[in-house]
């Protein structure tokens, strides 16, 4: 009797590169799993299959998602592996959902095998694990391994030390989260949960109320705080304002800020720096002070902006360092009399991500924006983009800014920071290089020459990569053909993200006098300067009719007040002669007039997939 098929489909594998020499490629083959093996199979039109490879269920150890932000050079973009005997097979589905159900229908197919291992959640590459770096390709993995999601409890303490930290972590879940594996952990917003282990810096596993453990993204968490302020770094305890401004003035760092003691005892103040001028009156740079004051009644809150209360200064602290909300600019740097150098310089510096200046080989400028400049380079024989800061026009900080953002992001549909220079001056961020540059230019040179299939699949491109976005809680706020680029494939991913934000609550008010780019941006922006997701789709509608009408500029024919004035009378860009009603329908939605009749990027990219694969 012939085992059972489980599962069959057409998939991607990388070669197993079993030595060091072995060149690395991608082949189309049939995978078919039954109750005994998976078996793949080379397809022959008009012949049999012939069979290239077949792993017998005892003998595999892990099946995993792959996690990684390295390009996917073959057709079907959602990579898992299988590791079994000394090997590791990559496989590669076209989507999530079938990547889910070989991954859940394999595990489930393995469950007996009894060895627990670690494994390593990143690619080899280059000589070493992209995770731990490890140059042994036969090295113990860095990551534990549980294929029921069922992690072991830890074990038990020794009496001797069982209350030397008797301190439990505990964090509040942001936002909701739905687990896409097993083994994950959902969080349902506003609930609490204990740490477990902290030491891995993306996922965090927590317990919940109901004793369940599981790994979360740390992007979905936040540390429940007292009201204790003596432990941060931000806090300068018996500073004066003069002390204070003094500081802050030579430090010299735009939203550079401290909390102090007021004069009143129990009172505090939070004092900021700031470089941007604005049309308010005052003159620049100054520093401002903003008191923390508190609600009545037994609950006691604190807030600086009336709108925005927390209960203990650290959560007001934690939430103003991502949005200005109400005051002159967000809190951007700490500055204390005793910190000498920024975590964060120090996170830009780390080993993961620093390249050493003679690696990289700059060839020829591509481009210049306002800010700064990109050049075209070689690293590791690789070619890559070089964008360095324009003196005089953009602070280190601000550079080091997008960096730090570049580095939380990863998806195929994102352009990819490779690593940052920070041992000279100026700082180089290098990304992978996108051969057809920015997409504004490549549709005005291809014009007339693109199909209705290609123009969908660049608005389905940016649509993927500002869903991972808007999931991720961060907001674009500079979206544009513009600010995308090109692929030699004609894949389109989303690039510049110097005005990007992490928010909390989707929301994101900007400081007074910001600038913004009036043709792309929505109603709430150019009136209030509020920021969210919602503003982003508003963008993205006016990016879809850029890619429709071949690289125009939007209202072109109007200047920035008249466009204002065009948008306030709720008139709207016409359809494009090349675009089809139910593209510019979608349009439509994306520039309705109050942000919540506006939809996702989640639904937006399900409407577009859906007109993708109308015939």
């Amino acid at each position: 009797m012939y085992p059972r098929a489980i599962l069959k489909d057409t998939l991607y594998k990388k070669s197993q590169q079993k030595r060091r020499t072995s060149p690395c490629n991608y082949k189309e083959r049939i995978f078919v799993l039954n109750t005994q093996d998976l078996t793949y199979f080379e397809n022959r039109p008009g012949k049999k299959p012939t069979q290239k490879g077949c792993i017998e269920l005892s003998h595999i150890k892990c099946v995993e998602i792959v996690r990684s932000d390295v390009p996917i050079p073959c057709n079907y973009k959602y990579p898992f592996q299988v590791a079994h005997d000394s090997y590791y097979l990559y496989v590669f589905a076209p989507n999530n959902d079938c990547r889910l159900k070989w991954v859940r229908a394999l595990k489930e197919a393995t469950q007996c095998n009894t060895l627990f291992m670690k494994y390593h959640p990143d690619f080899w590459g280059e000589g070493k694990w992209r995770c731990c770096h490890q140059t042994d390709k036969l090295a113990t993995g860095c990551s534990e391994y549980y294929p029921n999601g069922a992690k072991p409890l830890p074990p038990t303490p020794d009496p001797k030390h069982r209350y030397i930290d008797s301190e439990e972590r505990i964090v509040v879940a942001l936002r909701n989260f739905n687990p896409e594996e097993d083994s994950d952990l959902p969080l349902h917003k506003d609930e609490e949960y204990v740490v477990v282990d902290s030491s891995e810096p993306n996922w965090w596993t927590v317990r919940d109320k109901n004793g369940n453990v599981g790994p979360v993204p740390c992007i979905y968490i936040a540390e429940k705080m007292s009201n204790n302020i003596d432990k941060f770094e931000w806090y300068n305890k018996d500073m004066t304002r003069t002390e204070a401004e003094e500081l802050l003035m030579r430090e010299n760092k735009d939203g550079g800020f401290m909390v102090r003691d007021s004069r009143h005892a129990g009172v505090y103040t939070v004092s900021i720096f700031t470089r941007a001028s604005g049309s308010d009156g005052e003159k620049y740079p100054l520093v401002k002070h903003y008191q923390i004051k508190e609600t009545e009644g037994e609950n006691v809150k604190y807030y600086l902006a009336e709108k925005y209360v927390f209960s203990s200064i650290p959560e007001l602290i934690r939430y103003h360092q991502h949005n200005s909300a109400g005051l002159i600019t967000r809190l951007r740097h700490c500055v204390s009399r005793n910190i000498q150098y920024s975590s964060r310089i120090n996170e830009l510096s780390s080993e993961k991500w620093e390249i050493y200046s003679e690696e990289l080989i700059l060839s020829e400028e591509l481009g210049s924006g306002q800010f700064g400049l990109v050049w075209k380079g070689c690293w590791h024989e690789k070619q890559v983009a070089v964008k360095t800061v324009r003196e005089g026009f953009m602070s280190e900080e601000e550079f080091k800014e997008e960096a730090h953002i570049m580095m939380k992001l990863s998806h195929t549909k994102l352009v990819q920071l490779y690593g940052v220079v920070t041992q000279r001056s100026p700082m180089y961020l290098v990304f992978e290089f996108m051969e057809y540059g920015c997409l504004t230019d490549f549709l005005r040179a291809k014009k007339g020459c693109l199909s209705q299939e290609v123009l969908l699949a660049m608005c389905l491109d940016v649509s993927e990569g500002m869903a991972y976005l808007e999931s991720s809680n961060f907001i674009h706020r500079d979206l544009a053909a513009r600010n995308c680029l090109v692929s030699k494939d004609h894949v389109v991913k989303i690039s510049d993200f110097g005005m990007t934000r992490f928010v909390l609550d989707d929301q994101y008010t900007s400081s007074f006098g910001t600038k913004f780019p009036v043709r792309w941006s929505s109603p709430e922006v150019i009136r209030f300067g509020k920021y969210s997701s919602k503003s982003d789709v508003w963008s993205f509608g006016v990016l879809i009719w850029e890619v429709y009408s071949e690289g125009r500029m939007p209202y072109d024919n109007r200047s920035n007040s008249e466009v204002v004035e065009t948008l306030s009378a709720g008139l709207r860009l016409l359809r494009p002669r090349l675009c089809p009603q139910s593209v510019y329908e979608l349009m439509q939605w994306s520039w309705k007039e109050k942000p919540d009749d506006r939809p996702s990027f989640a639904l937006l990219l399900h409407e577009l997939a859906c007109l993708d694969q109308d015939p």
